[in-house]
C-alpha cells in the first residue's frame, strides 16, 4: 500500500487523520514527531518516526527510506513555519514523495491576513508549495465543532472558548452573526481525508462542510440543548478589529498559556474571518459530495452529543 507521513500525527488534527487513515486501510501510515516514545507509538498503533524538522537533508532521507509518497502536515506552525517550510523543501528534494497536505485545517487566507500571526505560516507554506511540482491541496473546513461537545465527544484537539461558552451560558458573537460559516468534526476531517488520498488528482482547495451555519444560529441550537437563555453580548467591527473581544469565563483559562492581550487579540482576528464571509465556503464542490458514503457530523448534532445527558 502507498505509505503516508503525519507530521504532528501524535495529537490534534494529526491524530485524528491518523485514525481516519487507519480505518480506511486504504494507505500504510507512519507518524513524524520530534521525539520517539515506545509508549506513545503503541497508542498510536502506527510506526513512529524521530524527525528533525531543522534539517532538510535528514528529512528527505527520511522520506526515502520510508518510501513516503504522500506527507500531511498537522504541526502547530503558529510560531512560524520554518519547520513545514522545510518538510515541503524535502518533500520536493525526496525521490518517492509526490503530494503534500499543508497545515491548514480552516481556510486559506489572502493577502489582507499577511498582518494575522496565525495566517503568517500558512501564507509562507502556500507560496512555498507553488514553488514545487508537488501535488498539494489545502483542506478547508472552516471552524472545529469539537468545541461544542468537549469534553463530552472524542476528539484531539485541544480545548478553546470562541463565541459560545457553552459551561457558562455566555456568548459574545462578532459582528451582526448572520453571516454564514462553515463547521466540522475533526474526526470526521480524517475519514474525508483518508478518503482524499485515493483520489489520483486533487484541486488546490478540498472542502469539508459538516455544517453552515450563523453564530446566531448557533446561539439559539446550544440554548435549546441547554435549556436556558444565554447572556448575550454582540462585539462591534471596530472592537474585534483592535484586537479585543468581550472576556467570558472560558478564556481566562488560557491566560496561563497566553498573555491575556496576545489571547484576545488571536480571538478577535478568528472572529472576524466569520464577520468578513472567510469561513462562508461556496466551493462548486466538496469531499462531502465525492464521499456521500461518510456522514458529517452536524452543528445539532455536536450539541446534541456533548450536552444532552
Amino acid at each position: 500500500m502507498p505509505v503516508v507521513a503525519i507530521v504532528g500525527g501524535t495529537r490534534g488534527i494529526g491524530r485524528a487523520v491518523l485514525e481516519g487513515i487507519q480505518d480506511r486501510g486504504t494507505h500504510t501510515v507512519i507518524v513524524f514527531s520530534r521525539n520517539y516514545s515506545k509508549e506513545v507509538e503503541q497508542e498510536l498503533g502506527a510506526r513512529l518516526v524521530a524527525a528533525d524538522y531543522g534539517d532538510v537533508a535528514s528529512l528527505v532521507k527520511l522520506l526515502e527510506d520510508n518510501n513516503v509518497e504522500t506527507v500531511i502536515s498537522g504541526v502547530n506552525n503558529f510560531t512560524g513555519a520554518g519547520a513545514e517550510i522545510n518538510l515541503i523543501r524535502a518533500s520536493e528534494l525526496s525521490s518517492v514523495t509526490k503530494r503534500f497536505i499543508p497545515s491548514v485545517w480552516g481556510c486559506r487566507y489572502g493577502p489582507d491576513k499577511s498582518d494575522f500571526p496565525p495566517a503568517v505560516p500558512k501564507i509562507a507554506s502556500e507560496k512555498e508549495l507553488e514553488k514545487t511540482s508537488l501535488k498539494w491541496t489545502a483542506v478547508c473546513i472552516g471552524f472545529f465543532l469539537d468545541y461544542f461537545g468537549m469534553p463530552k465527544v472524542k476528539s484531539h484537539l485541544l480545548p478553546i472558548t470562541m463565541v459560545l461558552d457553552i459551561v457558562a451560558a455566555k456568548a459574545a458573537i462578532p459582528g451582526s452573526g448572520d453571516v454564514p460559516g462553515a463547521f466540522a468534526y475533526s474526526q470526521d476531517v480524517g475519514k474525508f481525508v483518508a478518503a482524499l488520498l485515493t483520489l489520483s488528482e486533487w484541486e488546490k482547495e478540498s472542502y469539508i462542510i459538516g455544517d453552515k451555519l450563523t453564530w446566531n444560529e448557533c446561539l439559539r441550537l446550544a440554548e435549546n440543548v441547554r435549556g436556558n437563555k444565554f447572556d448575550v453580548t454582540y462585539d462591534s467591527i471596530e472592537l474585534l478589529t483592535s484586537g479585543k473581544v468581550t472576556e467570558l469565563p472560558g478564556h481566562v483559562p488560557d491566560y496561563a498559556y497566553f498573555p491575556k492581550e496576545q489571547m484576545q487579540a488571536i480571538l478577535a482576528g478568528f472572529q472576524l474571518l466569520f464577520e468578513e464571509g472567510y469561513l462562508n465556503f461556496k466551493p462548486k464542490q466538496t469531499l462531502n459530495d465525492l464521499f456521500p458514503d461518510i456522514h458529517a457530523v452536524s452543528a445539532k448534532e455536536m450539541l446534541d452529543m456533548g450536552w444532552k445527558a
